[in-house]
């Protein structure tokens, strides 16, 4: 088989690499029944015993014993001293940002590489993202890479950490765990303390996922968790914030209740509040979600294996691990073309999708999309070259 380059009018022999990657996908997930989407929910436990329950007392709406419980559940889960949940993971990290004085004028320092709702949660308190490269051992923030950019771009003024190059305030930074694999934290909280930032951790993807030995989401003043339906757990839509700070964890609960004082009938607010609530419905999902987690990890661990072995021989192609001083869910399946066959992404996508697999690409760098082509950024030569070689499998933990 042959393809015509358009640039030489010459036939060039088609490269081995997509139908490789079809043909390992083939081995590992042959049985399942195609076409193979790239997560799913897995529903396995009391979620309907639990939902229904809701149904029949009719507490279904923002009150309910199963909101309190998931909190006490995630709190109990990741370590955290108190858990918070709410309507989705962006509203968990808008919440963050504004408890930690991230406010208009500032700047807050976030991977290129990342979903867009990490740099739109920046934007709704009216800061302006900071755009920093990731590191391909981890396809997260680059701690050591952010500190020598830092020591070239800000310094301390009287406790704040300023951007000599635009006069603005540096308030924060907000790592965020790509696919569950936790970043290098203990480096980064380094830089935090040297740059006096608050460190804001983006979790959404990692429930499950630790570092040294502790959850992610743990390291920092707050961390923003999600429960999206393709999430690891899900309550079909849904978010936490959690933290060891009992009175960041007061204020978080009153501001996304719509910051709604206690009373038996009266509506008084004392302040600009969010109605960022979880529904009673939701949160029962989650605690029979939750019960599960143990048994999501270990099949996606065992899926993890399974990738890890049969693209082992494959030409071009290589599986992305774990970082060695982390435990990652692995919420999404990571394969990286090598450097010399990332012009073959495309057609990978295209002849594993054909094939019944759903492959993804990763995201657009938040620095280039419109809205945010404008903003400050370090040199992302790393996060060019992921998101030109990174594609996702599928992971659904039903998939063995």
């Amino acid at each position: 088989m042959s393809t015509m380059d358009p640039t030489t009018n010459i036939d060039r022999p088609v490269t081995a690499v997509p139908q490789a990657v079809v043909e390992t996908l083939e081995a590992c997930l042959g049985e399942a029944d195609r076409p193979i989407p790239l997560h799913k929910p897995v529903f396995e436990g009391k979620e309907w015993d639990y939902v229904k329950e809701c149904i029949d007392t009719e507490w279904v709406s923002s009150v309910g014993s199963y909101v309190d419980r998931l909190e006490e559940d995630l709190a109990d889960y990741t370590g955290a001293e108190r858990a918070v949940v709410v309507v989705n993971g962006t509203a968990a990290l808008h919440v963050c940002l504004q408890l930690a004085g991230v406010t208009d004028g500032d700047e807050v320092l976030v991977p290129a590489l990342s979903f867009v709702a990490t740099a739109n949660a920046v934007s709704y308190t009216g800061a302006t993202p900071h755009f920093v490269d990731s590191e391909e051992r981890t396809l997260g923030l680059d701690p050591e890479k952010l500190g020598r950019y830092l020591d070239d771009i800000a310094e301390v003024r009287d406790g704040t950490c300023v951007n000599v190059q635009t006069g603005r305030p540096i308030k924060a930074v907000v790592p965020m765990h790509t696919y569950g694999h936790p970043v290098g934290l203990g480096p980064l909280q380094d830089v935090c303390e040297t740059y006096n930032l608050a460190l804001i951790e983006d979790a959404a993807e990692s429930l499950g996922s630790l570092y040294k030995g502790q959850h992610t989401g743990t390291f920092g003043q707050m961390g923003a968790l999600s429960f999206n339906g393709n999430k690891t757990i899900t309550t079909g839509g849904g978010g936490a914030i959690v933290t060891d700070d009992h009175e960041l964890a007061d204020e978080a609960k009153h501001m996304t209740t719509v910051a709604k004082k206690d009373h038996p009938w009266k509506y008084v607010h004392d302040r600009i509040g969010y109605n960022y609530r979880m529904p009673n419905l939701n949160a029962a999902l989650g605690c029979a979600q939750l019960e599960q987690i143990p048994v999501f990890l270990d099949r996606k661990r065992r899926l993890a294996a399974r990738y890890r072995s049969a693209f082992t021989d494959v030409e071009g192609v290589s599986f992305f691990e774990e970082p060695e001083d982390a435990q990652s869910n692995y919420w999404l399946n990571v394969m990286l073309l090598d450097e010399g066959k990332k012009d073959q992404r495309d057609a990978v996508l295209k002849a594993t999708n054909d094939a019944g697999f759903s492959t993804r690409p990763t995201w657009q760098l938040l620095s280039s999309l419109p809205m945010y082509e404008d903003c400050p950024q370090m040199d992302l030569s790393i996060a060019r070259s992921l998101e030109r070689r990174l594609i996702n499998v599928p992971s659904t933990p039903s998939l063995v």
